[in-house]
């Protein structure tokens, strides 16, 4: 009789389903990241190059070498 409900509680259990099912969604999310990371990557990396010559270039034909106090 012990075996039967043990046997019977063993399969209504249902906690590793939910870690299943948490480890799927995690792997989506990490995926889905990486995805976005390399899509959008490329082109942040082109806006940040020219967005540093523009400010060199500006900053540089700012500059005063000459000071007087």
């Amino acid at each position: 009789m012990k075996l039967f409900n043990l046997v019977k509680n063993f399969r209504n259990d249902e906690d590793g389903a939910v870690t299943v099912d948490w480890v799927v969604l995690t792997a989506a999310i990490v995926g889905l990241g990486i995805v976005v990371m390399n899509t959008v990557g490329s082109g942040l990396s082109t806006t940040a190059s020219t967005l540093s010559s523009s400010v060199s270039t500006a900053v540089g034909s700012q500059t005063n070498t000459s000071i007087s106090y």
